[in-house]
């Protein structure tokens, strides 16, 4: 009686057991894989299944959720020969689980040097500054050309970034050697222009000065003319006219020498009218 009952007892463990196993709860968020025999038998979905015990077996649990995968930096070799240090970001998601473990034998590392080796062949029909400002370009031809090969592993690309696209530190040292010799000539020839325009704006000011004392002169000129004209209707003699006219400027000479901080004394000679007219004697007398 009591053996009956261990008998039993194992009868209904096992049966527990056996249900147990036949029973599979899948969380949302993943797909198992189910193998019968070895051989691929189906997908779970999420939520309550069941399988048959001891001939069907969970072989893989994969994640329906999108995956991040992190491409590493690399060098670049661009068409006009200039190293550049690249690396990616790639957001995948597994639409086909049974193909993404039968079809390759690690999906993540297939698709990182997929995209590795995409970046480098379209960088390389680039040239430099191309590469380092067309970003959503190479994006846009490396999402092309990796969709096509990962889609037979039941996997899409969701999207790809181009994380940093630099160029080597090389390179970067010649750039920035490049733009501080071309900001320097560009301040040279800035400097230049405004020496040549201060040189033609120099000169303009000569010019203009000499027309208007050349002007100042012509009006000068005339209007001695109209003195001595006007002195000679009134005194109507060809001696005086000349005579008052030197007068005047002896006196005006004199008085700059009396206010000369050199000058000392200044004695005028008595006879003023003489001493001019001694001064153009000979000439008058001609």
């Amino acid at each position: 009686m009591e053996s009956f009952s261990i008998v039993m007892v194992v009868l209904v463990a096992l049966v527990v057991f056996t249900i147990f196993k036949g029973v599979r709860i899948v969380p949302q968020g993943y797909k198992w894989v189910i193998q019968r025999l070895g051989k691929y038998s189906q997908t779970l979905e999420p939520g309550l299944n069941l399988i048959i015990p001891y001939v069907d077996d969970v072989a893989y649990k994969v994640t329906t959720k999108d995956i991040v995968l992190d491409i590493p930096s690399q060098e670049v070799i661009t068409r006009d020969n200039v190293v550049i240090i690249a690396n990616a970001v790639a957001y995948i998601n597994i639409v086909r689980p049974d193909k993404a473990v039968y079809g390759i034998e690690d999906y993540e590392y297939g698709i990182r040097n997929l995209v590795q080796t995409s970046l480098r062949s379209i960088v390389g029909e680039m040239d430099l500054d191309s590469a380092l400002s067309s970003r959503d370009e190479i994006k846009a031809k490396l999402k092309h050309a990796i969709s096509e090969d990962i889609s037979d592993w039941g996997i899409t690309l969701k999207t790809v970034e181009i994380q940093d696209i630099n160029p080597s530190a090389t390179m970067q040292t010649a750039m920035e050697e490049q733009a501080a010799a071309e900001r320097q000539r560009r301040a040279t020839v800035t400097r230049a222009d405004g020496q040549k325009q201060a040189a033609i704006l120099e000169a303009d000011g000569r010019l203009e000065a000499s027309r208007r004392d050349a002007e100042a002169q012509v009006v000068l000129a005339r209007g001695s003319e109209e003195s001595i004209r006007l002195i000679t209707n009134a005194m109507g003699t060809e001696e005086m006219p000349i005579v008052y006219l030197l007068g005047e400027q002896y006196i005006k000479a004199i008085r700059e020498l009396a206010e000369s901080d050199n000058s000392k004394m200044v004695v005028l000679p008595a006879d003023i009218l003489s001493t001019v007219k001694g001064m153009v004697g000979d000439k008058l007398k001609v």
